[in-house]
């Protein structure tokens, strides 16, 4: 019995000495590890120089000197950058108190406060305080993280990276560079600057604490919006700074009692805020060896910050723009007033771009109403924004098919229902804004008054790739997708494209085909000349003929529309789906005007259309632009005469024509233009013509409407005497005419319809009139036999009904 307990004894004895050891091994595996991860960081430090930022502003004037504003250095934190020996020691002890007391004393980590924090979370059960030290901070300014986890983990890897690059010094200086002032300031000194118009070297104490404040929720404690929270945490800074030793009660509470007047963002950019930000954002910034987030882009985000004063000691570089600031002014004051007219019809923003198309130079640069106020999202850019163009391509299509022959400029296009089949998806059925269909259109009026089913017509014909690729080489890059992805509704619009590019195109318009990039400094950067794939000039005046013509426009605009002015000036309207953007855009032969108007959150405008919305901003800025002197006139298409033709045939009149206009004709279309004169109209115009009553196109033509040659119809047996077929035609003006069916007159009368009771069998239908006729087959059969060919079912009313075989 005793030596089998001292046998087991012995085992447990070897057991725990096993364990021991196996125990052993692993801690020093495990302490192993952890000495290999906090020594790699010291293999890959992350230096000052590394993350080192541009200590330039940039100070704008425009094209007269005139200055227009200064903003912050243009690397990727927007922000001034001040030697930590020129900040004042206030700010210093102020954001060491609020942010991290022990800062000199641990390393990247604290671990005594992570573990005071977690003691009082595990206590309340919630997360009472945090543990970031300021190297964790910069950590995150540097490589913003989810606050996950694996988020967190790579913030502790990028602090140990900083913290064996750095001393303490450099890792202060780039925080109190880059921390976060509030709206679209950062750093220390863009703060004092900007809110103070001083230093950060000259902050006093009240001015220290509140700034200090801010960073722990910039907006939250916004000084400009939220004073009286800001008030609150300035005093948890002031108490920390006493309990930290750097200041007395006393003097705690004159600086919370020190009155303190915040000054508006706004006041330090004088004009074109936005033109500025965009420019700043397109100026050359080092590389960076870590990550960091994307510059501003253009069409939103948060730009960098403005500045006031000019020359400043720090360092600063002069940009001669080539903004007219008093025409800027102008425009951003005109801005406003259009859109307080529409205040009711839920309009809130604008845009607004003017250029010189000798120059390319651009004028003027409105990207919102009020760039400062946030609330109303002003600091989006609606000059470099993507948003759906409405019509304002249109004439790109119809320059191109001109270019192409697929059109010319006497090409009569039918304005009637289309339907096409789109592979995946519904039947596409284009429409105009009046819901209404003008019939047979000439290529002229068509453009002038932006009617869709001509040009999706012209773009089946052009083809969706042909017209992508042309608009590629206008300038259109933002149209990246593939032309199965836009479809027909290209032309429509259903695209995405900015205002900066529409100008751009209609520049090259204006310049007759000749392509130009737009400038904004100078003296302006040198160009590469490059061979233009554009085509020669006669077909870009052709459109810039088409689109000045204000009787070419009058269906839809009428003629003293607001598209109108006393002046040659081209111009093209676009309104996108629902209303939520309307675009006016058009030149004279020196500017070019596009503006915009909608709403940034893509809120429907109610019942505003582009000539209600953005035209009448356009038509302020080209008045005002050609206030003392009248443009040119459009130069005349080169090799091309004018010719009386008939408005409807798109010929040479006849003495029956309605309405004679000029066009104009290729010297080599002349010998057809004397010979043809003999007009139909399609089959295509057939239900559109039906609609129309009596005939008022002028042609000789007496056509059966209904029914159609070749048409079959069902009879229902029982229901023979309620079964009518209307018999329709067009072109009898009010002439006599005669119907025959089957040889057999049935009436003579002078209307353009007659209703016949179906009985089965094959008929032919005659019209007669003077020295005019023409005829139709089709058939009737009884519903119990199946129809041998597509046609129509004949129901309990006069009209008819296609059927589904």
């Amino acid at each position: 019995m005793k030596l089998a307990k001292r046998w087991l004894i012995q085992i447990k004895q070897k057991v725990w000495h096993q364990l021991n050891r196996k125990t052993s091994k692993t801690i020093l595996a495990l302490l192993l590890v952890c000495f290999l991860v906090r020594l790699l960081p010291y293999f890959t430090p992350i230096h000052a120089a590394d993350i080192a930022q541009s200590q330039l502003a940039l100070e704008f004037s425009d094209r007269n000197g005139l200055p227009l504003g200064t903003i912050l250095t243009r690397d990727q934190e927007h922000t001034a950058v001040v030697p930590l020996n020129q900040v004042s020691p206030q700010f210093l002890h102020a954001i060491l108190s609020a942010e991290d007391s022990r800062f000199y004393h641990h390393g990247a980590l604290d671990l005594k406060a992570a573990a005071r924090a977690l003691k009082d979370a595990i206590h309340a059960k919630r997360v009472v305080s945090g543990a970031s030290t300021i190297t964790m901070q910069l950590a995150r300014m540097l490589e913003p993280r989810p606050r996950n986890l694996s988020g967190k983990i790579a913030e502790i890897w990028l602090s140990w990276r900083l913290a064996a690059g750095m001393n303490k010094d450099e890792i202060l200086s780039a925080y109190i560079n880059r921390l976060p002032m509030g709206g679209n300031v950062y750093g220390v000194e863009a703060a004092a600057r900007t809110y103070f118009s001083t230093p950060a070297s000259e902050l006093n104490l009240a001015q220290a604490s509140l700034l200090a404040a801010i960073p722990n929720n910039p907006t939250y404690f916004d000084p400009l919006q939220y004073w009286e929270r800001l008030k609150q945490r300035q005093t948890y800074v002031l108490n920390r700074m006493v309990q930290d030793g750097y200041i007395t009660r006393s003097m705690a509470e004159r600086a919370y009692a020190e009155e303190i007047s915040f000054q508006s963002r706004q006041k330090k950019i004088i004009a074109a805020p936005h033109f500025l930000f965009w420019l700043a954002s397109q100026q050359s910034t080092p590389p960076r060896p870590i990550g960091h987030p994307a510059p501003y882009p253009h069409r939103v985000g948060t730009p960098p910050s403005p500045l006031a004063g000019r020359g400043w000691g720090w360092g600063s570089s002069s940009i001669r723009t080539t903004i007219n600031r008093s025409l800027q002014q102008f425009v951003e004051a005109q801005v406003q007033q259009v859109l307080s007219s529409l205040a009711a019809n839920n309009v809130h923003h604008a845009a607004a771009l003017v250029i010189n198309n000798h120059t390319g130079e651009v004028l003027a640069y409105v990207g919102s109403p009020d760039y400062f106020n946030e609330a109303k999202l002003g600091r989006n850019d609606g000059v470099q924004a993507l948003r759906q163009p409405g019509s304002t391509l249109k004439p790109f299509l119809y320059e191109l098919a001109l270019e192409k022959g697929v059109i010319r400029p006497n090409t009569i296009l039918a304005d009637v229902p289309a339907h096409y089949a789109i592979p995946g998806a519904k039947l596409y059925s284009p429409t105009d804004y009046t819901k209404s269909f003008l019939g047979p259109v000439r290529v002229r009026v068509a453009l002038a008054n932006s009617l869709n089913v001509p040009a999706v017509r012209v773009l089946e014909k052009v083809g969706v790739q042909t017209f992508l690729d042309h608009l590629h080489e206008l300038g259109f890059e933002h149209l990246d997708k593939s032309a199965e992805y836009y479809g027909l509704g290209l032309t429509l619009g259903s695209g995405e494209v900015s205002l900066w590019e529409l100008a751009k195109a209609y520049v090259t318009m204006a310049r007759q085909g000749e392509p130009t990039p737009l400038v904004t400094t100078i003296p302006h950067p040198s160009f590469p000349l490059l061979p233009s794939p554009l085509p020669k000039h006669t077909t870009w005046r052709l459109i810039a003929d088409m689109l000045s013509d204000n009787h070419a426009r009058a269906t839809a605009f009428g003629v003293d529309s607001v598209l109108k002015l006393p002046f040659s000036a081209a111009v093209k309207t676009g309104t996108s789906s629902n209303f939520r953007d309307t675009w006016t855009v058009g030149f004279t032969t020196d500017y070019t005007v596009a503006t915009w108007v909608g709403n940034f959150d893509g809120d429907p405008m109610r019942q505003v259309s582009g000539v209600t919305g953005a035209a009448p901003l356009w038509n302020r800025i080209m008045l005002h632009l050609h206030e003392h002197r009248e443009p040119a006139a459009f130069s005349p298409p080169e090799g091309m005469i004018q010719l009386p033709i008939c408005a409807i045939s798109g010929l040479k009149p006849t003495p029956d024509c309605v309405s004679v206009v000029q066009e104009y004709f290729y010297s080599r279309d002349i010998s057809a233009y004397e010979s043809q004169n003999n007009f139909n109209l399609l089959s295509e115009y057939d239900e559109w013509l039906a609609r129309q009553g009596q005939s008022s196109f002028g042609s000789s033509q007496l056509k059966i409407l209904s029914p159609h040659n070749g048409d079959l119809f069902l009879l229902y047996p029982g229901e023979e005497a309620q079964q009518k077929l209307e018999f329709k035609l067009t072109g009898t003006s009010s002439e006599i005419v005669e119907w025959w069916l089957n040889g057999e007159k049935l009436a003579t009368n002078s209307a353009n319809s007659l209703f016949w009771t179906l009985r089965p069998g094959n008929w032919t239908l005659e019209v007669r009139s003077s020295q005019k006729s023409d005829r139709v087959n089709f058939q009737v059969e009884l519903a119990s036999k199946k129809p041998t060919r597509r046609g129509f079912s004949v129901v309990n009313s006069p009209v008819l009904q296609p059927s589904s075989q």
